[in-house]
């Protein structure tokens, strides 16, 4: 059984990589934006981390986001929207949480076929 740790540091791993299975969890840079440009700006770098690994956003098994506020709901769903493949949508579930950082709008964790 073989577990690929990726940029692991001593609290956790940018991501995981299991029986060709990919675990991550993508955070906003861009903190002064609003819902959907953060959504936007985490959806690129699950499109980048997928990428690295000879995956894309088609072979998304399972998404599940965090929004800080249900009211962004809307917003999150247009960068969702905009950036989702028709017929390749993954099983998706959204959720309100605390997140963390007082500036995450949003926070998407997947799970990807690689």
């Amino acid at each position: 059984m073989t577990i690929k740790r990726i940029d692991a540091e001593a609290r956790w791993s940018d991501a995981v990589i299991h029986n060709q299975t990919l675990y991550y969890t993508g955070v906003p840079e861009n903190l002064e934006a609003d819902a959907e440009a953060q959504t936007a700006n985490t959806l690129a770098q699950i499109d980048a981390v997928l990428a690295k690994q000879g995956s894309d956003k088609t072979r998304i098994l399972d998404a599940t986001i965090f929004l800080a506020d249900v009211n962004d709901f809307a917003a999150m769903n247009r960068a969702w929207d905009a950036w989702v493949v028709a017929g390749h949508a993954p099983v998706r579930c959204t959720v309100q949480a605390t997140l963390m950082n007082p500036q995450y709008r949003v926070e998407i964790k997947i799970i990807a076929a690689v």
